[in-house]
């Protein structure tokens, strides 16, 4: 399996302080699902948004194939990289189904409406109420909005930001039953930032623990299933609280 995404020594700065992200490097395979863990102001969001070109950073970003480090965001969609970000930033004025076509605007009216009802039928708690002003949905429905948005643009890889964040446990198991739909039914591959390793584990491949703007542990999903394993990666990298 080829890799799709390669990241190498990526930094970001903010003003003149220690940097938000510290010289780290990663793959991610086609088809594979990568998480990046660690507590907040670990690097993990600004690492996603460098990643998909919404903010500045130095080093090498590779996707399918071809540099892109100089491409700008929108160039990046267009090739393949869609970013879902924390806290969901959906217009809450206009209608879900208005939702849904923002995230197809580079798409055929054709394609956009075909891809348009391939979320609908994946996430019918918001087919339901296609026409009604997204700001009136639950939390967990306005996160299967902003994925769904993501999913329009037909992307190749899917930035997934703290998609469990604000939601109730119950609501957690179900966008991430979702999730594993889409992957199990295409070969999309995602980047998911989270803290809750739990979740994490229901989905990813492969883990990487990020601490101070860096990584500092990697391990396998398949290594975490040990109980133990899952304990020591928890005390060494993200502390006993994440248990």
């Amino acid at each position: 399996m080829s890799n799709l995404l390669e990241v190498r020594n990526l930094t970001v700065s903010y003003g003149t302080g220690a940097p938000a992200v510290d010289s780290i490097s990663f793959s991610v395979a086609e088809g594979a699902v990568v998480a990046l863990l660690g507590a907040n102001g670990a690097g993990k969001s600004s690492t996603m948004k460098a990643i998909c070109g919404v903010i500045p950073a130095s080093g090498e970003v590779d996707f399918a194939g071809s540099p892109i480090t100089g491409d700008p965001a929108r160039r990046r969609v267009a090739k393949g990289i869609v970013y879902v970000p924390e806290g969901r930033e959906i217009v809450g004025d206009l209608t879900v189904r208005e939702n849904l076509v923002l995230g197809g605007y580079q798409k055929s009216a054709a394609e956009r409406r075909q891809r348009m009802d391939m979320v609908l039928d994946l996430f019918p708690e918001i087919a339901e109420k296609a026409n009604r002003s997204a700001w009136r949905l639950s939390g967990g429905e306005q996160q299967m909005l902003a994925i769904g948005r993501g999913l329009v643009a037909d992307p190749k890889l899917l930035l997934l930001d703290e998609p469990s964040l604000g939601l109730a446990p119950l609501l957690v198991r179900r966008v991430f039953d979702r999730l594993a739909v889409i992957r199990k039914e295409s070969n999309l591959a995602i980047v998911l930032v989270e803290q809750n390793l739990a979740v994490t584990m229901r989905l990813c491949d492969e883990l990487h623990f990020l601490r101070g703007g860096r990584i500092v542990g990697h391990r396998s999903a398949e290594a975490l299933r040990d109980k133990t394993a899952r304990q020591e990666a928890i005390d060494a990298f993200l502390g006993a609280a994440a248990a």
